[in-house]
């Protein structure tokens, strides 16, 4: 029998990516957004059916989960992949802004947890995916509230790992690398006015250089949705998965070498500009 993915966040980028590779690995999809649009996928399938979710709206995460079991039986596999990227000045963002990327890249995930491992529990297994970022594992400058954001994540995942273990319930980790027309624009761009001080113009121009003279290739959405299919797939007891080339290197970067190590790269690429 074919086992059932409910994804958050299809409407386009990874999320898409991820919708299309599980029907072609013969899964039953169930692909959630704000406003389905049976449009994005080039093709329909019977075992592809769109919900209307909202990460933010615990109403609307209880209805798509009601109605993902009412159409397959069961939800063997969550994936939390809605989110909204953003690159600021921390002391140009307003509180406004920090709280509204928290409630979807963290508090959304939170409750989206919440409302699955009462049905993964009763059915006596089950995968919890969460997609951060390889901000996680190297932190780059003017992305603090949005690598906050995922950081807190991890965190979670991990505590959330040994909780539910006893019940055979896994919940792992995707971290893809940088991708700028996925990561920062995507949901984010609308958001970035206003959050870049003429004070940190040189700083900010020389980050942004940086970014363009990327030390790596960029993560591609098939990368990150291949990661996502082993960590829904994996028999073994690891909890993180990078995405991309410098999502690898960072990790070994960040895992493998001394504090000292670590942070000199990171400043060599990121650090001030006095």
């Amino acid at each position: 029998m074919a086992q059932t993915v409910l994804i958050t966040g299809t409407s386009s980028g990874y999320g898409k990516a991820m919708v299309e590779l599980f029907l072609d690995r013969g899964w039953n999809v169930l692909a959630t957004m704000r406003r389905p649009d049976p449009t994005v996928f080039a093709s329909s399938s019977e075992r592809l059916k769109l919900l209307p979710l909202d990460v933010t709206d615990t109403a609307s995460i209880d209805r798509a989960i009601t109605d993902g079991i009412a159409a397959f039986g069961a939800i063997d596999v969550l994936v939390n992949n809605a989110g909204i990227g953003l690159a600021s000045v921390v002391e140009a963002t307003p509180n406004s802004l920090m709280r509204e990327i928290f409630e979807t890249n963290t508090f959304g995930v939170f409750a989206t947890c919440r409302a699955i491992i009462p049905q993964m529990r009763r059915q006596g297994h089950g995968t919890i995916i969460n997609v951060t970022s390889s901000v996680t594992l190297g932190v780059m400058p003017l992305v603090a509230v949005y690598a906050a954001s995922k950081c807190a994540v991890e965190g979670f995942t991990e505590s959330l790992s040994y909780e539910l273990g006893a019940f055979d319930i896994k919940a792992r980790l995707v971290e893809p690398g940088y991708a700028p027309t996925t990561n920062l624009t995507a949901n984010g761009s609308a958001r970035m006015q206003d959050v870049f001080p003429e004070e940190y113009g040189a700083f900010t121009q020389s980050c942004f250089a940086n970014m363009a003279n990327y030390p790596t290739r960029y993560c591609t959405e098939a990368e990150v949705a291949e990661a996502t299919f082993m960590a829904a797939t994996d028999e073994s007891d690891r909890i993180r998965y990078p995405a991309g080339a410098d999502s690898k290197l960072l990790a070994e970067l960040r895992w493998s070498t001394s504090e000292a190590h670590y942070l000199q790269k990171m400043r060599d690429m990121f650090g001030s500009q006095r």
